[in-house]
């Protein structure tokens, strides 16, 4: 289990409660989509994809980004149980979808750039320290039907 600190739960906790999950979700799932295009074979229903342009603007993209952030919110609001809180999509993602897990850790560090770009000087080494530890917990429970 995961010890959190007072700090590292208010600071995710006010990270999320300040996100525009319809802007940094798409943002964050297109810079993944873009940096890393061999994730792109996972999105093949997506429609166009063929370039960086396309993947911004595609709908799909969008939709499934601010998905993904929703599913975030979920760990947010039980970071004491996320094993059991991403056990049915470690298992979806694992067993139905055939993620490579590595691509979760790609779309975490995709994450946390979009993240800094929108805190800027507020995205402190603290901040990023935290948020980043729960990023790694979200990657470890999503990874766990894997292991």
């Amino acid at each position: 289990m995961v010890e959190w600190t007072d700090f590292e739960r208010a600071t995710i906790q006010d990270i999320f409660s300040k996100m525009d999950y319809e802007v940094v979700g798409p943002a964050a799932l297109s810079r993944c989509l873009i940096v890393y295009p061999w994730t792109q074979r996972y999105f093949g229903s997506f429609g166009n994809l063929y370039n960086a342009a396309a993947i911004m603007g595609n709908p799909n993209v969008a939709k499934h980004g601010t998905i993904i952030l929703h599913g975030l919110e979920r760990g947010v609001k039980n970071m004491d149980n996320m094993k059991e809180v991403y056990a049915e999509l470690s298992v979806l993602h694992s067993e139905k979808l055939h993620v490579d897990p590595d691509n979760f850790k790609l779309l975490s560090d995709c994450l946390t750039i979009v993240v800094a770009a929108q805190l800027g000087k507020a995205f402190t080494g603290e901040v990023q320290a935290a948020f980043q530890k729960f990023m790694a917990v979200v990657v470890s429970s999503l990874g766990r039907q894997y292991h």
